[in-house]
């Protein structure tokens, strides 16, 4: 699974673990103004819950002394900051305000932003996580709110071109810090904002519902909404598949899976454990699953995998091999997610992992993501209206069926890997085509195999709308998100999946690279930890009962570190760990690094394929996934 994602600091939305204590700021604020700010004293509403919401101020003077320094409209009290007068004469703001997220300085990121030539609301957004990022919490929640009541249908542009929606995003970031840090006794009162039109690439049909609501004081312990009792609900929709999975939708909305009568929340990994120096770009990627390099009569990454605890990349007497598949029972995983394309044809394998480790499989086929399936070269790559191209797909979903289907390991059916991307096939340009292929293959699922949910697997929520009108025969919204290291959006991805699909939803891929330029090893991996930890949190308090109640679950993105994916030179394996990067993303220096997404790394590579390195989010993740 090769992961491509379309957004860079897209909008974020958690609930902590626990409460967090609000931090020491970095440094000082000449003019924080008042902690909440009642617009209606200095303006006029407009239009509140429509397309035509504006706000309009009426006393701005009062308005810039109230909201404080580096909020709009109080454009002078950072430039009469004597700190940022020193900063300006030493130069340590020269550049683009881009380069000017998430450094070591944090006082030269607020500067940087509160006086970048930008649009307003990405301005604002950017100046909020600056203040955030420096522990100053509270004058964060007001420039996110800032730009809720001043700029909502404000639209930046991602590092890929798409449109990004500031305002919902900064609505997500609100609900985030005032629900973990509830001491503050900040809450955000009825605001909304939906937008029209969003799920394809074109901002100019956009349209803004924007209802701002308000930031009102509360008791610490009533920020966060109680619990729904679902014994109390009725079930509108029950969807049975064989004798033990039930997919249930309750009267509030809420959807939950159930194995075997019980509530079931995936904590899933995706499992592909590729030899160091084999690469599909070489056509040498061996079958992990009929691996046996040291010719003893097991599997080598399931079985014979052994952690250097010992840090010096040979294995020492006292670090016998425990396999991957205990190491991820001993960690709380419950299902892998793997493609069974030419690297997973032993099913043996799978009925170990689950008679022996009771973990189960989400079973996928790329359906001509990559042109994988379809036969079709990779230019032009898979053509979803071609005939031909469809027969061989099906052939080998069905295939993939046929084999599997009474294997009790097996959890759910996944279709795809994020194709409306449009690597090597034509999902992006004619998603319609593509979406009814997508629901007419899990028809033909279905008529060999009641027993198990069909799902998609999209990239982020991009086409949502044509999926919701042209799939209605599958079960689960797959989505491959990765948004930043505090959730993935109330505004921006939980609600909008609910009001225009209504399927319960699984995080097909959700991750973070242990690499950073510039930081230190351990600062890389607390960096991922914490990451993966909130991503998690973020599902959890939206499955049933909680939040919008649309989530079943996860599956991180990844269990082991895979060498082939940047670096080598065309021809050559790639056998050094590589730290190029080509593309933008919401990690910890702002960059992808694809050969570092593993919880586990292969060390030096002296040992692969069997040396592990677990990494501090192994350990976070199994302090969570053991307890439930």
């Amino acid at each position: 699974m090769r992961a491509i994602v379309r957004g860079f600091f897209l909008s974020i939305f958690c609930i902590a673990p626990v409460c967090a204590a609000v931090p020491e700021p970095a440094f000082v604020l000449t003019e924080p103004g008042e902690e909440i700010v009642d617009y209606s004293k200095y303006g006029v509403f407009q239009g509140i819950g429509t397309e035509n919401y504006k706000y309009k101020m009426t006393d701005p003077k009062k308005l810039a002394a109230a909201v404080g320094e580096g909020i709009f409209p109080n454009t002078t009290g950072v430039r009469n900051n004597p700190t940022y007068k020193q900063y300006m004469k030493d130069k340590k703001l020269d550049g683009s305000h881009w380069s000017f997220v998430g450094t070591h300085d944090k006082q030269a990121d607020y500067f940087r932003w509160a006086t970048a030539a930008e649009d307003p609301g990405v301005k604002l957004y950017f100046t909020g996580l600056a203040l955030e990022n420096a522990g100053h919490i509270r004058q964060a929640i007001k420039a996110y709110y800032a730009l809720v009541v001043q700029f909502p249908s404000s639209v930046g542009i991602t590092f890929w071109g798409t449109p990004w929606y500031v305002g919902p995003a900064a609505m997500d970031k609100i609900v985030h810090l005032t629900q973990t840090y509830p001491e503050l006794g900040i809450t955000l009162a009825d605001g909304y904002i939906a937008v029209k039109n969003r799920y394809d690439d074109d901002k100019k049909n956009d349209a803004f519902v924007v209802n701002p609501g308000k930031l009102v004081q509360c008791p610490p312990d009533q920020v966060r909404g109680a619990p729904a009792d679902l014994a109390k609900l009725k079930v509108t929709v029950e969807k049975k598949f064989g004798k033990s999975i039930q997919l249930k939708r309750f009267e509030n909305g809420h959807w939950q899976l159930l194995v075997d009568g019980k509530p079931f929340f995936v904590n899933a990994v995706a499992y592909q454990p590729i030899m160091i120096g084999q690469s599909p770009d070489l056509g040498t990627i061996e079958d992990w699953t009929k691996m046996d390099k040291n010719a003893n009569g097991k599997i080598d990454g399931p079985f014979d995998a052994w952690v250097d605890r010992n840090g010096n990349n040979r294995q020492d007497a006292d670090e016998p091999a425990v396999g991957d598949f205990q190491l991820m029972k001993d960690m709380g995983v419950n299902v892998i997610r793997v493609y069974h394309h030419d690297f997973s044809a032993n099913a043996e394998v799978f009925r170990q992992l689950y008679a022996q480790y009771g973990i189960r499989v989400m079973m996928g086929d790329y359906l001509g993501m990559y042109a994988v399936g379809s036969k079709a070269p990779w230019i032009p790559g898979t053509d979803y209206s071609d005939a031909a191209q469809q027969q061989n797909m099906l052939e080998s979903v069905m295939n993939m069926v046929k084999t599997y289907k009474d294997e009790p390991c097996i959890l759910m059916w996944v279709l795809g890997n994020e194709n409306n991307y449009g690597t090597a096939n034509n999902a992006k340009d004619r998603p319609q085509p593509y979406y009814r292929f997508v629901n007419e293959t899990a028809k033909k699922i279905k008529e060999i195999d009641a027993a198990h949910p069909v799902a998609i697997c999209n990239g982020d929520i991009h086409y949502l709308n044509v999926f919701a009108e042209n799939c209605p025969d599958v079960d689960i919204f797959g989505t491959n998100a990765y948004r930043s290291k505090d959730g993935f959006g109330k505004f921006n991805f939980w609600l909008p999946i609910q009001e225009v699909a209504d399927k319960p939803v699984i995080v097909t891929e959700y991750g973070c690279p242990a690499f950073g330029r510039g930081y230190s090893w351990p600062e890389a991996e607390e960096y991922q930890a914490e990451y993966l930890v909130n991503n998690w949190q973020d599902m959890m308090n939206n499955r049933a009962g909680h939040g919008v109640g649309n989530s079943i679950g996860g599956s991180l993105f990844e269990f082991i570190d895979e060498w082939w994916k940047a670096g080598a030179p065309p021809g050559y394996p790639d056998i050094v760990q590589d730290v190029m990067s080509r593309h933008r993303g919401p990690f910890l220096d702002g960059w992808y690094y694809e050969e570092w997404f593993g919880i586990c790394g292969q060390g030096d590579g002296t040992d692969s394929p069997f040396m592990r390195n677990l990494r501090a989010a192994y350990f976070r993740l199994q302090s969570l996934w053991k307890e439930q």
